[in-house]
């Protein structure tokens, strides 16, 4: 039963080529140069045990394994598996994997929802959940010395920025016998390919930067490995958690534009940052782009830029950053990150609310801070409204 389209692209071909074209042919019926909305719950079957591929939209659709062979491609994999949500592929990651009693250990910054997940549901089943600062060989190599099945790293992490040297963890891991997973969701395969580092398996949630235009939610795992593939298209099925047509679709669309995009949100995030570098009610600013960022030259060598986030903290703490907030103008105050329109956050009510306060204060997630996602706008456009709002 199909459950991904293999791209017919060259692999050697260029990133943008990819992007455009991988898991993705003319409709054979119209020639359609789009691939089409296989809006279908069910599928013809030849005879008893005779079918095209696919029998089910539950388990494979057309359009969501057009999908599923693009991303592939990008990561430089052979496999795929399109969610519901993000949440929806890291619940199916971790299922996946780990029975009960056993053990995963995740980077100490990571997003709320799967901080929820491990603590609030998998708990419940005798999943154990470790919160290691995977940025530290050591205190992660002292975490592997007791057996663990997932080391669950998100890098750079949200929303500090944090980053993991995956090409270390990988190799620390795979000793100690534990699958490796990377959200990669705030860089996309445009900006790093965890798999080429050694990861195992990479997820996104496609909800951001590679839908990239707030039309959809969306959620993906991408491994090399026929074995672990297998597994999520299991889980999958069974939790009835597919990606809808339409949805993957819009994805489709998006993926188009990725690399074009995320040049543009990086080369405005650096301008935005050096911004708020030199703002004088800026305390704190976190973007891995800058010199001044602790792991610059980890980002330089292993992402290629900082990236579309930044985080910072200003002078009057939690209230004087409320009132910025509340007073931009051309910035969406707004539970997102990764779209086309500038996107600002405040994690400790937002994204991050889950995640119980003493554990987000550890980790640097305070309650003044604040998270930008730049999009694609004039620069100095959003300098501006930052500009107004600062001065409140």
């Amino acid at each position: 039963m199909a459950t991904s389209l293999k791209s017919e692209i060259a692999p050697h071909l260029a990133f943008e080529t990819r992007a455009l074209h991988a898991g993705a042919a003319p409709d054979p019926v119209t020639g359609a140069i789009l691939t089409p909305i296989y809006q279908s719950t069910t599928y013809v079957q030849e005879a008893v045990g005779v079918h095209k591929g696919y029998t089910y939209s539950r388990t494979a659709n057309p359009t969501v394994a057009a999908l599923e062979g693009r991303l592939a491609a990008l990561e430089g994999a052979e496999h795929a598996a399109c969610f519901a949500t993000g949440l929806a592929a890291t619940a199916a990651l971790a299922l996946s994997l780990l029975d009960a009693g056993e053990r995963a250990i995740v980077s100490d910054v990571v997003y709320g929802g799967t901080v929820r997940l491990f603590q609030q549901v998998l708990a419940r089943f005798s999943v154990q959940a470790e919160f290691v600062d995977t940025s530290s060989a050591s205190h992660l190599a002292s975490a592997l010395q007791r057996p663990a099945r997932l080391v669950f790293v998100e890098t750079p992490a949200n929303p500090t920025l944090k980053l993991t040297d995956i090409a270390l963890v990988s190799r620390l891991a795979r000793e100690a016998g534990a699958v490796v997973a990377v959200d990669s969701t705030l860089l996309t395969p445009a900006l790093q390919r965890p798999l080429e580092l050694g990861a195992d398996v990479v997820l996104h949630s496609t909800t951001k930067f590679i839908e990239g235009h707030n039309a959809t939610l969306g959620g993906a795992l991408i491994t090399r490995s026929a074995e672990l593939h297998e597994k999520f298209a299991f889980l999958r099925n069974t939790l009835g958690a597919i990606q809808s047509p339409f949805n993957a679709w819009l994805t489709l669309q998006g993926v188009k534009t990725l690399p074009l995009r995320m040049e543009r949100h990086a080369a405005n995030a650096l301008r935005v940052a050096r911004f708020l570098e030199g703002h004088p009610r800026v305390v704190r600013l976190l973007y891995p782009g800058l010199p001044s960022f602790p792991q610059h030259e980890l980002a330089r060598k292993q992402q290629g830029s900082g990236g579309a986030i930044l985080a910072f903290e200003v002078e009057g703490g939690v209230e004087a950053g409320i009132r910025a907030m509340n007073r931009v103008r051309l910035c969406a105050l707004a539970e997102n990150l990764g779209a086309a329109e500038t996107i600002i956050t405040h994690p400790a009510s937002m994204t991050h609310a889950a995640v119980p306060a003493e554990q987000r204060l550890a980790t640097g997630i305070t309650d003044g801070l604040i998270r930008l996602s730049v999009g694609l706008e004039e620069p100095d456009d959003i300098i501006e409204d930052l500009r107004q709002a600062l001065a409140a």
